[in-house]
Order: structure tokens, then sequence, then C-alpha cells
């Protein structure tokens, strides 16, 4: 996202974020400007399970269409399979 308009995109997301935050199965969900880049946009899920991203994702209706804006190559998906304490 272009860093003059970062701050616009971002505040469009806002009622997206609360509404995600609300699904079944979202354990985390945001989108946040970069501390140091500022054309960068960082977003992070955390799920409780594939079929409940999935079934929100077929009806999810971002403001944006966020693939084309952040490029697909950007967008990554990682499995994790266990967590704990950061701090032991």
């Amino acid at each position: 996202v272009a860093a003059e308009q970062r701050e616009a995109y971002l505040a469009s997301f806002a009622d997206f974020i609360r509404r995600t935050r609300n699904e079944p199965g979202c354990l985390d969900f945001y989108i946040s400007a970069d501390p140091i880049e500022d054309d960068r946009v960082n977003n992070f899920e955390v799920w409780a399970a594939q079929e409940q991203l999935d079934d929100y994702r077929k009806r999810a209706e971002p403001p944006a269409p966020v693939t084309e804006e952040w490029g697909q190559e950007n967008v990554k998906k990682y499995k994790i399979s266990a967590s704990g304490p950061a701090f032991p």
C-alpha cells in the first residue's frame, strides 16, 4: 500500500476487523501498519480450524481486494502444530 494512502487504507478495515474477530474459530486477527516500512501493512490471523477459516472466507466482505492490493505472492499461510509460552 502506498505510504500516503496507508492510514486511510487501514482505517477502512476497522469494521471488518471487528466483525472477523467475532467469527466462530477466529482466535486473533489484525491488519496494522509496519513500524519500520511506511509502505507496508501486516496481516495476522489465527484460526482454531481450517474449516472455520474456509467457511468465513466464503462470506467475508473486506472493504478492499486484499490479494490484489498486497500482491498474492506477499500473502502466506503457515500451519502451526503447537504453541506454548514465549517466556517459560
